[in-house]
């Protein structure tokens, strides 16, 4: 598609995504979820904290009001909140402004349907001959046909109570009390929700990067940079430490040696919490090809079976959904527990580790400690043809020899980027050097075979 990608419609401000684009999206929604008894329909709204928020809302309150529908906006707060909402209150869709972990000067509007999923690629391509073409043709609403527009910051506190609650025993509860926690928060959409939450289930909590000004979102902090959290954490004497992106669905964690909790750890312990608790259905957990072998082979002495995806949450929520499995994610954080959520939710992953790890009564560092995590190296080779590349004899050899030569021991994987001429070369191996040696082995082939360029 020329404008929707994986996650939603995402480039710089006013250069990729426009107002004129945003005003154009507000319109084919409106009328597109207006109802056959002529209802207006309902759309919920959201953002992070970049500059090109308010624009870029504005201009869809302007298109969904002009069409006939009745915007909602939540201001400020995270994607997994509008997904929440949307089933909760039962809106037609929702609306997410963010560019998640990207830098401040991009932007993306990310739709959301009225089961809290992403929107399906056949209405995406509708709105994108609508911006376009201007096809079909959508008048405009006249006198009370026109919508309206509501404050709807309750919603942040609905949302709020929501994740208290998943933890806690009664109203009165504070699980959390006497626990120190440290809280990147990436100058992003949970820079208010997520300490108020903690605050609310008794921990001590130490804020940083939550003061966000437009333009320092994501900047040398949050999920991204992890190290400003490991430094935190050490500072500090935390507990536990967490990082989320600009949007709040992903999570990254630090244990109180400062060592890093990525999403293959997070998946282990959580696992390993829920099967104890008879909560692992199908004893089974959704990863995508880029989980660490290390993750695989601490699974398997475990007895708990695994799926691999495609890399992407939506084709680990996919997966879930289509087998009722409880968990899956991605090495970054995005984790999906589907008794709670259909999407990857920052806040509630960080409530999941705490309840794992406080039931465990060892330190949060002991609970990963069986996760051997392999050395990785990624590389990615620009080339002119990706299937070209890809079905080459000599390429295909060498990544035969290279998967042989690793065994058990490691693993190569070769793709194809989906949105850039790239070939993706990851290896895992017991070494650097090794990880090194193989995947240069095949840039090699990639180069002297004419794929490369640049």
């Amino acid at each position: 598609m020329k404008y929707f990608g994986t996650d939603g419609f995402r480039g710089e401000a006013n250069v990729v995504l426009t107002v004129e684009h945003a005003y154009k999206v507000g319109r084919f929604l409106g009328a597109y979820f207006r109802r056959e008894d002529g209802t207006k329909a309902r759309i919920v709204i959201g953002k992070d904290t970049r500059i090109s928020g308010y624009m870029l809302e504005n201009a869809l309150v302007s298109g969904l009001t002009a069409s006939g529908a009745d915007a909602y906006e939540m201001y400020v707060t995270t994607t997994p909140s509008i997904s929440y909402m949307v089933r909760k209150e039962k809106f037609d869709c929702g609306i997410m402004i963010s560019a998640s972990h990207n830098p401040y000067y991009d932007n993306g509007i990310k739709i959301i349907d009225s089961d809290g999923f992403k929107l399906s690629a056949d209405i995406e391509r509708k709105i994108e001959r609508y911006i376009d073409e201007g096809s079909p043709e959508i008048p405009l609403s006249t006198k009370d046909a026109i919508g309206k527009c509501f404050d709807y910051s309750e919603g942040k506190i609905t949302y709020a109570h929501y994740l208290e609650d998943l933890v806690r025993a009664s109203e009165e509860d504070k699980p959390f009390e006497g626990r120190t926690v440290a809280l990147d928060l990436s100058n992003g959409s949970a820079y208010k929700i997520a300490p108020q939450v903690f605050e609310e289930l008794g921990a001590h909590v130490i804020a940083r990067n939550h003061e966000p000004g437009g333009t320092n979102i994501n900047r040398d902090c949050g999920s991204t940079h992890i190290d400003t959290l490991q430094q935190l954490v050490y500072d500090t004497g935390a507990d536990v430490g967490f990082a989320y992106d600009g949007d709040a669905d992903r999570c990254l964690a630090v244990d109180e040696e400062g060592k890093v909790i990525d999403g293959d750890h997070i998946l282990y312990l959580c696992a390993k919490h829920m099967r104890d608790l008879g909560k692992l259905k199908s004893d089974t957990v959704v990863t995508t090809v880029m989980s660490n072998i290390g993750l695989y082979k601490a699974l398997d002495e475990l007895g708990i079976n695994y799926e691999q995806t495609a890399v992407g949450d939506k084709y680990v929520s996919e997966n879930m959904m289509a087998n009722d499995y409880s968990i899956g994610g991605e090495q970054s954080g995005h984790i999906i527990f589907s008794e709670h959520a259909v999407t990857g939710d920052g806040i509630l992953t960080s409530l999941m580790i705490m309840q794992a790890w406080l039931a465990s009564e060892l330190p949060l560092s002991e609970l990963t400690s069986d996760l051997h995590i392999y050395p990785q190296l990624l590389v990615n080779v620009k080339v002119a043809d990706k299937e070209a590349a890809l079905s080459d004899p000599e390429v295909i050899k060498a990544a035969d020899e290279v998967s042989e030569e690793l065994g058990d021991s490691g693993r190569l994987l070769l793709r194809e980027s989906g949105t850039e001429p790239l070939i993706r070369v990851m290896v895992e191996a017991e070494t650097d050097a090794l990880c090194s040696e193989k995947v240069n082995k095949i840039t090699d082939v990639l180069k002297s075979r004419g794929h490369a360029i640049g």
